[in-house]
């Protein structure tokens, strides 16, 4: 049998060595456009900021030692420029000589490429980067490296964005990052987006949130935004986003789907059942949704990768989806999402709950701890979880992979609960994270508790609702949200009177608890009672410049 691999980062190379682990003495062929494979992506700011110091770091794998250990020909700089279906050939250029290989089985791992808007003046932008690969890498490095770079501008604001941004701070550099839309990570939801916005804020970077650029002035040093006005930029990084290396595909006739994403089944088979395709240029099924979307991940890649060498070779296996689990490093925060968000599920009509927690990552009596902020998207009926989301500076990771594994199983909120998760307290509170937001949800959907979110509360008030901030007048005196009042927890019981009973009562606290033991007494002395959710800190993060101080 004889296989060709278009393609020789993640998913290709995942495939080609489980291929020969698997069929020994087949002809495996991986043909890589670019000078490298099996390079680590996603390691490449760290290089450009200086954590990662030798570039040879990034290079997981060589041509020479793959095929030493395992036997296959691997050829980079080899671009295929066709593919001829009923011949089963495809047609490649080496150093510019066109040649041919017959197939097989054909496996198209040919990623993704960094959206290029046709912005006015950007091909004369002799300062404008994107960075997809080790030779962007090194164009960046080398670009800073013999010119004076003092301002960096980067346009889009998701996790590449981010990472670039705190590595091109870490090398001294003045960064401004402009977003069109009306946050940063849109993967997450605002009031999660909010700290990581605050502490690149803190460290020196610029945000210019709702702003797009409309052209480029002066050869890429002046940036022309939508408002008018002008950013001076010693170095551009265009980081909007990525489309599916799908024009191979596209001009064999094999079918696309959305953003021309190529169309698989379940098998990873396109409609070419000699054909496999895998990784960023594929269009996958949301996990939770069931919607065919775009998720262009590494691990995905690598997983696809192993499962299409398993059918070639005979195995049963089907690719069930992708959950579309991720975190990005922001300074001293993480912030991990995995599964859908609220926009999304608005936008399938999907009707949801939301909860927010904000626990430690171990054992807060034990030096060391750290909150973070915790959200779980489930359905108010039945619990079934749909998403979670986690900003902090420890525990993030291990959190949202367990909430990951959850949502994988079909598990539901009242399954958090029973979770048993390794405990001692260097590593973890009895009660872990994902038990607490697991508690949390279960109340809502048992009615033990009505809640209201981050962005309702101003307009309650407005309405007649009356806010009380039970801690205590300590905490209230050093921060507070506008017109609430404050009845400290411990004297709830004896200052009922001093309540309303033709009114809705919101009860904040902190974060939420003693919110919602508040909400408990008052509803079961007849008050009608919502707790804020997530409490005055989240609110305080959202709306920094409302709360009183």
């Amino acid at each position: 049998m004889k296989i060709v691999i278009v393609g020789g980062v993640a998913g290709g190379m995942s495939a080609a060595t489980r291929l020969r682990r698997l069929i020994e003495d087949a002809a495996i062929i991986v043909l890589e456009r670019g000078p490298h494979v099996s390079f680590a992506n996603c390691g490449l700011p760290y290089y450009i900021g200086g954590t990662i110091e030798d570039q040879s770091k990034l290079l997981v794998q060589t041509p020479e030692k793959l095929h030493q250990r395992f036997n296959l020909d691997v050829r980079t700089n080899s671009e295929v420029l066709a593919i001829d279906r009923k011949e089963k050939k495809v047609r490649i250029n080496h150093q510019g000589k066109d040649y041919e290989e017959t197939y097989d089985r054909l496996i198209l791992s040919t990623g993704a490429r960094p959206m290029r808007p046709p912005i006015k003046g950007i091909e004369q932008a002799e300062n404008l980067f994107t960075l997809r690969d080790v030779p962007d890498a090194a164009a960046i490095v080398s670009f800073i490296e013999n010119n004076d770079v003092q301002k960096a501008s980067i346009i889009g604001a998701g996790f590449i964005g981010i990472e670039m941004a705190e590595n091109l701070a870490a090398r001294g550099i003045q960064v401004t990052v402009i977003e069109r839309d009306r946050q940063i990570l849109p993967p997450l939801d605002p009031e999660m987006a909010a700290p990581i916005e605050a502490v690149i804020k803190e460290n020196g970077v610029m945000i210019r949130k709702g702003k797009t650029v409309t052209a480029f002035e002066e050869h890429g040093t002046k940036l022309v935004l939508d408002d008018g006005s002008r950013q001076a930029a010693d170095l551009v990084l265009l980081s909007v986003g990525v489309v599916p290396e799908s024009g191979l595909a596209e001009h064999a006739g094999l079918e696309l789907g959305e953003r021309k994403a190529i169309l698989v089944n379940d098998q990873l088979e396109t409609s070419d059942s000699a054909i496999y395709a895998i990784g960023d240029a594929i269009a996958v099924k949301q996990l939770v949704s069931g919607a065919l979307t775009v998720i262009p991940l590494a691990s995905p890649a690598n997983r696809q990768g192993r499962m299409v060498a398993d059918r070639i070779a005979g195995l049963t296996r089907t690719y069930k989806g992708t959950l579309g689990t991720s975190i990005v490093k922001a300074f001293d925060l993480a912030a991990a999402v995995t599964g859908l968000n609220e926009k999304q599920l608005r936008h399938a009509g999907t009707a949801y709950q939301a909860i927010h927690t904000s626990p430690p990552d171990h054992a807060s009596y034990y030096p060391g701890s750290r909150q973070m902020t915790l959200k779980l998207l489930f359905d108010p009926e039945n619990g079934r979880l749909f998403g979670a989301q986690a900003v902090g500076e420890k525990g993030v990771d291990k959190t949202i992979d367990v909430l990951s594994t959850a949502i994988k199983a079909g598990m539901t909120v009242s399954d958090l609960t029973e979770l048993e998760l390794a405990y001692a307290p260097p590593f973890n509170s009895a009660k872990a994270p994902v038990n607490l937001i697991g508690y949390a949800a279960e109340n809502l959907l048992d009615h033990a508790v009505a809640s209201i979110q981050w962005n309702e509360v101003d307009h309650l008030v407005k309405e007649g609702a009356m806010l009380v901030d039970v801690r205590t007048e300590n905490e209230y005196t050093h921060g507070h949200i506008p017109q609430s009042v404050n009845l400290p927890l411990d004297s709830l019981r004896a200052r009922l009177g001093e309540l309303p009973d033709d009114r809705l009562l919101i009860v904040t606290c902190q974060v939420g608890l003693r919110g919602y033991l508040a909400a408990r007494i008052l509803t079961q002395k007849g008050f009608q009672v919502s707790n804020l959710d997530g409490g005055y800190k989240l609110y305080k993060t959202v709306f920094p410049d409302k709360v009183v101080l």
